[in-house]
C-alpha cells in the first residue's frame, strides 16, 4: 500500500474484519480529497464499474457504519469476489505485521503482495485456508445439517457438510472424513463441483458431490445438532442464502434428485 493522493479517485472500499462500510448501499466514489481519504493507505486491487476500486487500510477506532460482507451476496460474482479479496488482504496485512519466524517488525514488499521480515528478511505470503464442502445424494434425497452455529428454536439453516483439510489430506479424503466424521456416513463417486473464495476470514471453500454408499446417520454433537436425509419433492428446510457455493451445491443435487426419480418412473 501507499499513500493516497488527493487526486486519487474511484471507488473505496473500507473493511472492519469481514465488514464494509456503504453510503447509500453503495462504496463511496469520488475523489480522496472530497472523500476525506488523502494520507491513509491504499491500493488499487481492481475495476469497479470502470474505476478503479482502492482498498483502504483497515483503520482502528474507525466509527463508520459497516455491514457484514454477506449481506452483498446477491452482487454479481465477480464484484462479491472482489470484496472478497479487499477484505482478504486486509486480515493478511494486520495479522502479519511481524515476522512468524524472528519477531522483528514485517513490512509490505513493493514487488508483489506479500510482508517481509525487516530484520532477516523471512517473506509471508497471503494464507488461504483451503475448506472442503460436500453435497450428499441417496437416490432421490439429500443429506442436509443443522449445525451448531445454524441452530435457532425453530429450526435454522440446513446446509451441506464442510471442514478444513488437514496437513498431507487430499481434497478427496477430507471430503470422506468430515461427512464420516459429522454424520458417521459412508460416501462413493466423489467428484468436483465448484470452488468459492470465503473470507470469513480467508478460507477458499471447494465443492464436491458424493453418493451415498452405507451406514446410519450419527451425529457429531459436539457440532452438529441434527442431520436428515429429505426427498427433493417434499417441503426442505430453511437453506443457506442464494450465492453461497452450499446452495449452488443443494440445487445440484436436488436436480440429480429429480433426474433419479425420473429414471426410475421411466
Amino acid at each position: 500500500m501507499r499513500g493516497i493522493q488527493s487526486n486519487d479517485s474511484g471507488y473505496w472500499l473500507l473493511t472492519q474484519g469481514s465488514h464494509l462500510h456503504l453510503e447509500n448501499e453503495a462504496l463511496p466514489c469520488g475523489a480522496a480529497e472530497s472523500l476525506g481519504f488523502t494520507g491513509l493507505k491504499g491500493m488499487i486491487i481492481g475495476k469497479w464499474d470502470e474505476q478503479s476500486l482502492w482498498l483502504i487500510e483497515e483503520q482502528s477506532g474507525d466509527s463508520r457504519d459497516y455491514v457484514n460482507l454477506r449481506d452483498q451476496l446477491f452482487l454479481p460474482e465477480e464484484k462479491f469476489y472482489l470484496l472478497s479479496r479487499g477484505i482478504e488482504i486486509n486480515h493478511f496485512l494486520k495479522t502479519h505485521q511481524f515476522c512468524g519466524r524472528c519477531g522483528h517488525l514485517n513490512q509490505q514488499t513493493e514487488d508483489e503482495l506479500a510482508m517481509q521480515c525487516c530484520h532477516c528478511g523471512y517473506r509471508t505470503y497471503p494464507v488461504i485456508h483451503p475448506s472442503i464442502i460436500v453435497a450428499v445424494r441417496r437416490g432421490t434425497q439429500i443429506l442436509l445439517a443443522n449445525h451448531k452455529r445454524h441452530y435457532q428454536p425453530n429450526g435454522g439453516v440446513y446446509t451441506t457438510l464442510a471442514g478444513f483439510v488437514e496437513a498431507g489430506e487430499t481434497f478427496e479424503q477430507a471430503v470422506m472424513r468430515e461427512v464420516w466424521e459429522e454424520t458417521g456416513i459412508k460416501i462413493k463417486n466423489i467428484r468436483y463441483f465448484g470452488s468459492q473464495p470465503w473470507a470469513f476470514p480467508n478460507s477458499q471453500m471447494v465443492g464436491f458431490l458424493a453418493d451415498y454408499e452405507s451406514g446410519e446417520i450419527q451425529l457429531q454433537e459436539a457440532e452438529i445438532h441434527d442431520a436428515q436425509w429429505f426427498s427433493y419433492h417434499q417441503p426442505l428446510p430453511e437453506l443457506p442464502p442464494t450465492g453461497t457455493i452450499a446452495r449452488k451445491l443443494i440445487h445440484a443435487t436436488l436436480e440429480l434428485c429429480q433426474a433419479a426419480d425420473h429414471k426410475k418412473e421411466s
